[in-house]
């Protein structure tokens, strides 16, 4: 499976903030929207990737409050990136040893949509789910051998 095929069944809704976006005011598009994260645009490109795990150690640094701190601040300058050709599989273990839990894909310089690692988990499920089936009535089907005359 390949990371273009949950894009399409994902749908092409994404979220964005810009650098000067305070901080304060992405937290409450992404709890509206009940997403883990934001790219960061900037004049139609990526400049970074802003998601929960910022949030979070903003807020412990600032003792509770994010206050005016932008967006820029926060952000991870150079996140992960995946091309939508990419295996899934190959994302996944991609994602696993820097801990990322969004990865924005791009087709040359065009953002086609974030897979998380639920995106990841839930297609790896189906696939196996859709393996398991098939295999199972392969399995029920398969034709008894004779078994020899004494």
């Amino acid at each position: 499976m390949l990371i273009s095929e949950i894009l399409r069944v994902k749908g092409n809704a994404l979220f964005t903030a810009t650098p000067e976006s305070r901080a304060r005011d992405a937290v409450k598009v992404m709890a509206q929207h009940d997403v883990g994260s934001l790219v960061v645009m900037h004049n139609g490109h990526m400049t970074g990737m802003l998601t929960f795990r910022e949030i979070l150690a903003a807020i412990d640094q600032r003792n509770g409050s994010l206050g005016e701190v932008p967006v820029s601040d926060l952000m991870v300058k150079d996140p992960l990136t995946a091309d939508p050709h990419m295996a899934v599989m190959e994302l996944r273990r991609v994602m696993l040893q820097p801990h990322a839990c969004y990865v924005p894909v791009m087709e040359g310089n065009t953002l086609m949509g974030v897979i998380s690692l639920h995106d990841v988990a839930k297609a790896v499920y189906e696939e196996q789910s859709f393996e398991n089936r098939m295999l199972k009535g392969y399995i029920k089907n398969w034709p008894e051998e004779e078994s020899p005359m004494p």
